[in-house]
C-alpha cells in the first residue's frame, strides 16, 4: 500500500487562495519592537559571555 509522505516543498508552495494581510496596528508595533530589543540584548550578553 503506497502513503503519500508529506514534502517539504508543500510548505513553500502558493496558498490556493491570496490572503489579504492586514496592516499591523501600533500595539502589534510596539510588541514587535519589544521582542527585537530583548533579542538583541540577549546576543550582546551571549557574544559577551561567549567572546571573553
Amino acid at each position: 500500500m503506497l502513503i503519500k509522505s508529506p514534502s517539504i516543498f508543500q510548505a513553500f508552495a502558493r496558498q490556493k487562495e491570496e490572503v489579504e494581510q492586514k496592516p499591523l496596528t501600533r500595539q502589534q508595533w510596539i510588541n514587535a519592537d519589544r521582542l527585537v530589543m530583548l533579542a538583541l540584548f540577549l546576543s550582546v550578553i551571549a557574544g559577551a559571555i561567549f567572546f571573553s
